[in-house]
């Protein structure tokens, strides 16, 4: 069964969706927004479990972009841009896998189209980690994951840990198994929109070459990494993110 989201739409022009990284709502891409509703409509959702939409069991990352799908639909809202940060952009892999007719172009951000035994050990590991202690028990390790230390010094993520606080843990445990089992690679090369793959440079959960693998396996995609750049580049430099984000949308949807 699907989920009806949270969302919220903000801007005229050509239509983007954007999905959040885990943990997150909609709220989280506020300054995003701000710069791309400028020059695009953009619709915001609340995955599954995450912020104002309701918590139902999720396995796979093709639950999440049922639900994605359905208000695509309810909404008349495609094709549209997608563009997926982190876990957003691994729903975003699947959303286009399944449901190809809702996508006029995509943007992949700071994820993986597979795990090796090693990475999904970790991620099943931070779904056991915030069952057993709780979200609060998961947040300084986290932020050191997310972002520059730079910018947790000067208080930066204090947004996101009270989001993450306020979190359903069945939600984001869940998130993190689907992320673990993801198996979109074999998939990603008949995708045929304009794709691009945003990678950060000191993205330490997911380096520049696990994003690029994204770009070798989508025919005709293009890559580019943000200097300085951390795993959440959305949150720490949303004017950056919007820049590069902007520039393509603008190129491929003329």
């Amino acid at each position: 069964m699907t989920v009806e989201l949270n969302h919220r739409v903000d801007g005229s022009g050509p239509r983007v969706l954007l999905l959040h990284a885990v943990g997150m709502d909609l709220t989280l891409l506020d300054a995003v927004t701000a710069i791309l509703a400028r020059d695009f409509m953009v619709l915001r959702v609340d995955l599954r479990g995450h912020g104002k939409s309701p918590y139902v069991p999720a396995r796979h990352l093709e639950d999440y972009a049922d639900d994605v799908h359905a208000v695509l639909v309810k909404l008349a809202f495609t094709p549209c841009a997608v563009a997926g940060f982190a876990f957003g952009g691994m729903v975003t892999q699947a959303l286009a896998v399944k449901y190809p007719q809702d996508a006029c172009a995509l943007m992949i951000a700071s994820c993986a189209h597979a795990q090796t035994a090693e990475s999904k050990q970790a991620l099943e590991s931070r779904a056991t980690d915030a069952r057993r202690d709780g979200m609060s028990g998961i947040l300084d390790v986290t932020m050191q994951r997310w972002f520059t230390d730079a910018f947790i010094a000067r208080g930066g993520d204090a947004a996101v840990r009270q989001r993450l606080l306020a979190d359903d843990v069945r939600g984001w445990a869940d998130a993190f198994v689907a992320m673990a089992n993801i198996d979109t690679a074999p998939r990603l090369k008949a995708i045929r929109v304009p794709t691009l793959c945003l990678a950060g440079e000191v993205d330490k959960s997911t380096p520049p070459p696990v994003v690029k693998a994204i770009a070798d396996a989508i025919p005709g995609a293009r890559y580019a990494m943000l200097p300085g750049a951390p795993h959440m580049p959305f949150v720490e430099m949303p004017e950056a993110v919007a820049k590069v984000v902007g520039g393509f949308l603008k190129d491929v949807l003329a």
